[in-house]
């Protein structure tokens, strides 16, 4: 049977190529790799050991993890294959050094759409607001509407959208944001002041590590009982008593 060479044709513009979704630590590599090309420009690209230090940052990450270099070079062979990283050898320098190649890799991309990609991956889940806040150091938007216009962009990126946008609810005043390199997301409880949660469908090793909470309390209860123990063995009077416990909503009674 014949076919309409018209309509195959435009059939094969519509199809969209399927990115293979990267994992939680390959998308954690390369957000660093981004940040840091903007906020240390002086030391880009970077060692395996800088980037090791970046990865395990305790300061705009979310979440907080402990990556040793066997799982930082497993992550930065993975995105060399699919085309997010160079692997470079400079001449005299006694180590090799790493740089994204995001740019590349989506062409239409713009500088404010990789820096809104960048903190969408350290820091999951976000509001526009949030986003504008924590991009200053890579680049400065005019307004909240700026970095929408920008988001959309990358909701709308030709072929295989980059990020999601989620309507307010299940504990979300406002709209928030995510990025796709992990595959499709769900939205999670996102608060205020708390750490924006992402249920990752697509690729079950960029899940977000859903105990974490649960472990830091029992964290927490464990030091409080050390230091209990440690206010026992002490001589009365020779430590000031607290006039306060911090997040227990309970005060000291001497």
């Amino acid at each position: 049977m014949d076919t309409d060479p018209t309509a195959s044709e435009a059939e094969s513009q519509v199809e969209a190529p399927t990115l293979i979704p990267l994992t939680a630590e390959q998308v954690r590599v390369l957000g660093c790799l981004i940040e840091k090309e903007g906020t240390t420009p002086e030391a880009y690209p970077l060692t395996l050991n800088a980037l090791v230090n970046a990865c395990n940052q305790t300061t705009n990450r979310e979440p907080v993890v402990r990556y040793d270099e066997d799982t930082v070079l497993e992550a930065l062979d993975g995105l060399k294959r699919r085309g997010y990283v160079l692997q470079l050898t400079l001449v005299g320098a006694r180590v090799q050094k790493y740089k994204h190649t995001l740019g590349s890799k989506f062409g239409f991309l713009t500088k404010p759409g990789i820096a809104l990609l960048a903190v969408l991956m350290l820091r999951g889940v976000q509001t526009s607001g949030e986003l504008r806040q924590r991009t200053e150091r890579l680049h400065t938007f005019a307004d909240i509407p700026a970095v929408e216009h920008e988001l959309h962009k990358l909701i709308d990126y030709p072929g295989h959208p980059l990020a999601v946008q989620f309507a307010p609810g299940g504990g979300r005043k406002t709209v928030t944001f995510a990025h796709l390199l992990s595959g499709l997301v769900e939205p999670g409880t996102v608060s205020s002041s708390g750490p924006a949660v992402a249920a990752v469908t697509a690729s079950p090793a960029a899940v977000y590590d859903a105990d974490w909470r649960g472990r830091m309390e029992q964290e927490l209860v464990a030091l409080r009982a050390e230091v209990a123990e440690l206010r026992a063995i002490i001589a009365p009077g020779s430590v000031p008593a607290p006039q306060e416990e911090i997040d227990t909503g309970s005060r000291y009674i001497p």
